[in-house]
């Protein structure tokens, strides 16, 4: 098998020059897109902080119920970007219209099912999450608005994720720039009651998000249609289905749902462990997921960098190159997010305070950012080689190793140090992160190994049994 002695001994020397240029092109811009919904995040949270502590721990944990949604649909993305990279890779236009249609499909149905519970059960989501009456109240008054935006949110990912694996990474970027300005300009009017429009506060911002949301989706169409994406408005040909198609996507996909949705029921659970602590804390994590936001819209570069640099090559017949890139992407991610971390650290006194920490929130913010720094740097090399592994064919080698340390360390350890024992903030939020570097070594086994490429394009299949042979 070609691959048995590692990326040290190949052949012919790796293109560096053109690997960093294709990078480059589809991971900045996908950043660039995360970095300003980041930004967009933490001006909400700057504004929002105005209004006091409580109204930013009530906010927060409304978006910690966003990512138990975006834990729900993102098994889907991560299943279409699998169909749509290698059906690129191979040009097979049918292939690609078909599996954006389903996957579409069943995206949205998430996004329906959340926006519905946001919109008219409010008041159980928040019990669930925080035991707080002051916290709780304000974040029902921001659900009930805030669910109209979830389908949306949807939508705007699925059209994302086939522009990213059809190489049209600008289409959601401009799409995220009018987004987050809209969003920006009704946050000041809506939640202050600026240029003659009623004072509303957390609603305010929530009724922002909505139409923001809205905003983006259109550009995004508009350009399609402009630009004359192929695929994207192609709606007729979206729901040809037939039961191989669905049999195969649903093979290919149900260890990526399944991951997805138990570590979001995980995270979850973690997050009613971190709802329970005191108020100072609470405030505390909802500026960190916002400042985790930023670390996370780097990785995201690379992780659609991996999809598409690995996916089409794999489905285009070229098991080597797929390798190759494999590896040096994971650690291209690895060196950027370390990165990112110091300079979070370097300049954590302005951003914390403009972001309404003051005090023990300050200190106990400070902590989770320094805990973060050393967490992240293991944790998005974890990310990036399980979607490296999923674009290649492989949905369930990474799959199987996060729920069963989520679920057999990580858990248990969080709920036995915050419900149980009652130790400090800090020291349950280090916990959350105790089986990163495990999985690592594991993960990267794993990927020397190889046997995470596995095809769905007969080009690919008939290249990856003469590859082996070699």
């Amino acid at each position: 098998m070609k691959n048995t002695n590692g990326p040290l001994h190949t052949k012919a020397p790796f293109p560096w020059s053109d690997f960093l240029k294709k990078v480059a092109v589809i991971a900045l811009p996908v950043a660039l897109q995360n970095l300003l919904t980041t930004t967009g995040s933490m001006v909400d949270t700057m504004m929002i902080a105005s209004l006091g502590p409580t109204e930013i721990g009530a906010v927060g944990l409304c978006a910690q119920f966003s990512s138990l949604m975006f834990s729900g649909y993102w098994g889907f993305v991560g299943g279409g970007m699998l169909f749509f990279s290698q059906y690129w890779g191979a040009q097979d236009d049918d292939g690609i219209n078909r599996s954006y249609g389903l996957t579409l499909t069943c995206m949205m149905t998430v996004g329906i099912l959340f926006g519905i519970l946001a919109v008219f059960f409010p008041e159980q989501v928040m019990r669930l999450y925080t035991d707080k009456e002051s916290i709780r109240r304000i974040g029902v008054d921001y659900l009930r608005i805030a669910g109209f935006a979830y389908p949306l949110m949807v939508f705007s990912m699925a059209m994302a994720s086939l522009l990213r694996c059809t190489e049209r990474v600008r289409i959601p970027l401009y799409g995220s720039i009018l987004s987050v300005g809209v969003n920006i300009f009704l946050n000041w009017v809506l939640i202050f009651g600026n240029l003659g429009a009623p004072r509303m506060g957390v609603r305010g911002a929530a009724t922002a998000t909505v139409i923001a949301q809205a905003a983006g989706i259109v550009m995004i169409l508009v350009l399609a249609r402009v630009s004359g994406h192929p695929y994207l408005l192609a709606v007729r040909r979206h729901f040809r289905w037939d039961k191989e198609l669905v049999r195969s996507y649903f093979r290919k996909c149900y260890p990526i749902i399944l991951n997805e949705v138990l570590i979001g029921l995980g995270n979850m659970v973690i997050n009613i462990v971190l709802g329970r602590q005191p108020e100072e804390a609470i405030a505390a994590v909802a500026v960190f997921r916002t400042l985790e936001g930023l670390v996370i819209g780097f990785f995201a570069g690379f992780s659609n960098a991996s999809s598409v640099l690995v996916g089409t090559e794999v489905g285009a017949g070229d098991p080597e190159t797929a390798y190759q890139r494999a590896w040096r992407l994971v650690y291209l991610c690895q060196a950027s997010i370390g990165t990112i971390c110091l300079l979070l650290i370097a300049f954590h006194t302005p951003i914390l305070h403009l972001m309404g920490m003051q005090g023990e929130s300050f200190r106990i913010a400070f902590g989770m950012v320094c805990i973060y720094a050393v967490a992240a740097f293991i944790r998005m090399g974890n990310w990036t080689q399980n979607d490296t592994f999923r674009a290649a064919g492989d949905a369930a080698h990474g799959t199987i190793l996060e729920i069963v340390f989520m679920w057999a360390m990580v858990l248990p350890l969080v709920w036995t140090a915050g419900m149980i024992l009652h130790w400090p903030t800090l020291v349950v939020f280090a916990l959350c992160y105790a089986d990163e570097p495990v999985r690592y070594v594991l993960m990267q086994i794993h990927l020397f190994s190889g046997k995470w490429i596995k095809p769905v394009t007969q080009a690919g299949i008939e290249a990856l049994e003469a590859w082996r042979t070699e």
